[in-house]
């Protein structure tokens, strides 16, 4: 990608802040896969060489293992996950109709274990949550993502562009500045992707270990960034769409009335509506796991 006009901000090149290019059109949309270095795609691609396929065998085991009160398992309910669940994580986030609002993999995994399981919720970045949600998730490898594009969700999706298109931290700069506007180009030697968040959790390199998508945004965000969007003592200076997203509420059978979603985490809902304004035009990216470069 070539930009006739631009600045250079540590090596990257930036069209002007009037001249960006816009949201990516759907025929020109590409998995990072694309871009990594042919050593990360061969372990990608190796299941005996992808480090995060530990992740997937614990998460396996951890679905036929009974838990809670109730002494059931994740498949005494939902039988063969292979059938019943394939296809299932490309879904999320989802709107829930008893919660009504969105929630993503590992909070419906919660759901089930407070309500059905009659089991605590695991701690969210634990690694049997982690580990659960990457086992569901690699049943839907090379499926599209099917997230519902309707009333309920429009709303978020809105929330998610807005939040996505924002100007923030000391450059002043958006997701879309970078993903939308110069994909392809490198920022401090890596190579900046389209951002289409269908493989998370996912292992980095640069964690060595599993991560879930909120990690990652925080992780894109310099520390001023991070408290605007997560409430880390800034809440007065969050936008009010985004404190009414996700109010974590109290719910029915969950012990201490612990709310299933963390207190960090409660703007950051709205955040994976950023994956909901990527992924609900983009039949054509598969879910897939991914070790980013």
């Amino acid at each position: 990608m070539k930009l006739a006009h631009g600045f250079v901000v540590a090596g990257l090149v930036l069209a002007s802040p009037a001249a960006t290019v816009g949201e990516i059109p759907l025929g020109e949309r590409h998995s990072g896969y694309e871009l990594m270095t042919p050593e990360l795609r061969a372990m990608q691609d190796d299941d005996a060489a992808n480090p995060g396929m530990l992740s997937v065998l614990d998460g396996e085991a951890l679905w036929n293992r009974a838990d809670g009160a109730s002494g059931k398992s994740c498949a005494r309910c939902h039988g063969d996950a292979t059938s019943s669940m394939r296809g299932v994580a490309t879904r999320y986030p989802a709107v829930d109709a008893v919660h009504r609002r969105p929630i993503d993999l590992e909070q419906r995994v919660n759901v089930c274990r407070v309500e059905y399981q009659q089991a605590p919720p695991l701690a969210f970045e634990s690694k049997e949550l982690l580990a659960l949600a990457a086992y569901l998730g690699h049943l839907s490898k090379g499926l599209p993502i099917t997230i519902a594009d309707g009333d309920e969700t429009r709303p978020f999706i809105a929330a998610g562009r807005e939040i996505f298109e924002l100007r923030q931290g000391q450059l002043n700069l958006s997701c879309a500045q970078c993903h939308d506007d110069n994909w392809g180009q490198h920022l401090a030697g890596a190579s900046i992707p389209q951002a289409h968040p269908t493989g998370y959790p996912l292992y980095r390199l640069e964690w060595q270990s599993l991560g879930s998508l909120r990690r990652r945004l925080r992780a894109l965000h310099d520390r001023d960034a991070r408290r605007a969007l997560c409430g880390r003592g800034a809440r007065d200076r969050r936008p009010r769409t985004l404190s009414r997203l996700a109010r974590p509420r109290p719910q029915s059978g969950n012990p201490g009335g612990a709310p299933l979603v963390p207190p960090r985490s409660r703007t950051l809902l709205s955040c994976h509506t950023i994956s909901s304004k990527l992924c609900f035009k983009e039949s054509d990216i598969v879910f897939a796991h991914q070790i980013p470069g």
